[in-house]
């Protein structure tokens, strides 16, 4: 059976043992959400472990990062460690708790350097020079969204998870045109949206100079006559 690519997403609930219960409510809320936000471009159901752990698989097509925002934006967010991973995995069924393969054991020890690192996201193409990059950008995102206030998610929710506009965001909170402008600059939603579209090029280019280099290799030298 070929090959197949996948992204696996982690997402470590930090201090979990402090209010396992919340933590185990939040997930199950957010892996119903991503459930459904993905749909077909998700490979396998998103699930939780009882260590309060969540767990994604992507198509390689799919923006990863997504996921982080829509978790980080939640009304209910509790604070996250998250690694993502691209590559082979292992055919099979069911839930992502239940899958395995190459990108899953990067996906790991993405997220135990993680913890090392003291960093809240850290992603893995397998190409050296992408991965570099990413380890210079992928956690500026994770502080950018760690440090918004209730009120600067709750608007950066509005317009990065739903794509309201700022008026219709003033409309649904009650709130003058100009409070959500203050409020979405203070934020800089501007800028979280911008990194998570670069980190995702970033992403596909990583995967498309892998892909080349493994069809590269599959070839082999040219002969001469």
């Amino acid at each position: 059976m070929p090959e197949e690519v996948g992204i696996v997403l982690f997402g470590d609930v930090a201090d979990s043992r402090r209010d396992s219960a919340r933590s185990s409510t939040w997930l199950r809320k957010i892996t119903a959400e991503l459930d459904r936000s993905y749909g077909a471009e998700r490979m396998a159901r998103f699930g939780f472990t009882q260590g309060d752990e969540l767990q994604g698989l992507l198509r390689a097509s799919a923006d990863p990062f997504a996921a982080v925002l829509r978790a980080s934006l939640d009304p209910d967010y509790l604070s996250m460690r998250w690694a993502i991973a691209a590559g082979p995995i292992d055919p099979g069924r069911g839930p992502t708790t239940q899958r395995t393969g190459p990108a899953f054991l990067i996906a790991r020890q993405a997220l135990a350097e993680a913890r090392r690192r003291r960093e809240e996201l850290i992603v893995r193409t397998g190409d050296a020079h992408v991965d570099e990059l990413l380890d210079g950008a992928a956690p500026a995102l994770a502080v950018l969204l760690d440090e918004l206030s209730d009120r600067q998610r709750e608007v950066a929710r509005l317009m990065l998870v739903l794509g309201l506009r700022q008026s219709e965001v003033a409309d649904r909170l009650g709130v003058a045109r100009p409070t959500v402008s203050v409020a979405a600059e203070r934020a800089h939603v501007t800028q979280i949206e911008g990194l998570a579209r670069a980190l995702k090029s970033l992403l596909e280019d990583g995967l498309a100079r892998v892909s080349a280099a493994t069809a590269e290799g599959a070839a082999g030298p040219v002969g001469t006559a």
